[in-house]
């Protein structure tokens, strides 16, 4: 009895000490990322209309490599602010797929018709094996994205997420984690001028070096609460472009939008 009740116990030790703590993921993330694995979100890379979608009912969206979700131009207009409020989803391995998956949920500025800088800050969600992880993360395009400290984020924990330009060069990006209670900000000075032509709300599939991560399957990302400001008013995604992602001619994903939300669903394979 003593035999198996220590057994029990060193067992129990070494499945504890195999799990790594909130301190070592981030210390993995940050050696990952210094190794020149970075999380990079890059500007929209339109792609043409896949044949199969040749005389479909989409014919108001456009088609990306990278992008999925929705995107606002300003016109002789300028954004000031981007919001939106959404669910970390549990990513899934895709159809057929094994190994790492992951995907990035966010809000910006600018990178669609302008690409000299993105002001944005979101949520990556990675499936690897049977482990998920979370990273919440601030970016001022073409720099890659920093992670935040002092937030935790798991599956089903409500987020906001809001980008403010208080200047061309400049702003603030901030993660609200209503189910913890945790909020993060981080402001930008001295950056690359931003155009402030496009708001968006995007599920990207991100770089890291220099190519797409493998992309995971998120089911439904859905932003709600959302809204642009402009220099003067505001905007809702009601008329939005809607971007679908579409890889190696397939289309992956289906994206709509009405006055106060954006739907981003993975769609296969």
């Amino acid at each position: 009895m003593f035999a198996a009740t220590l057994l029990c116990q060193v067992l129990l030790a070494t499945a504890a000490f195999a799990i790594p703590t909130s301190k070592e993921r981030l210390a993995q993330r940050v050696a990952r990322r210094a190794s020149g694995l970075t999380h990079l979100t890059t500007p929209n890379q339109a792609v043409a209309r896949p044949v199969s979608e040749a005389g479909s009912n989409s014919s108001h969206a456009e088609f990306s490599s990278n992008w999925s979700g929705a995107v606002l131009v300003a016109g002789s207009n300028t954004f000031k602010s981007v919001t939106g409020t959404f669910t970390v989803p549990t990513p899934r391995e895709p159809s057929g797929g094994s190994g790492t998956h992951s995907a990035s949920a966010w809000v910006g500025i600018d990178g669609d018709t302008c690409g000299n800088a993105i002001l944005q800050t979101g949520i990556d969600f990675t499936i690897s094996g049977s482990r998920t992880s979370f990273d919440a993360w601030f970016e001022w395009f073409p720099d890659f994205a920093h992670d935040f400290t002092g937030i935790s984020v798991s599956a089903g924990n409500s987020i906001t997420a809001t980008v403010v330009a208080t200047s061309l060069t400049g702003g603030t990006a901030t993660l609200i984690n209503h189910s913890t209670g945790q909020t993060v900000s981080h402001t930008f000075s001295g950056q690359p001028a931003l155009c402030q032509e496009n708001a968006e709300w995007i599920v990207e599939d991100f770089s890291e070096g220099s190519s797409l991560v493998p992309l995971a399957n998120w089911g439904t990302v859905t932003f709600t609460g959302v809204s642009a400001g402009l220099a003067s008013g505001s905007q809702s995604p009601s008329g939005a472009t809607i971007i679908n992602m579409e890889q190696s001619g397939r289309v992956l994903t289906s994206v709509s939008s009405s006055s106060s939300s954006v739907t981003v669903e993975y769609t296969g394979p």
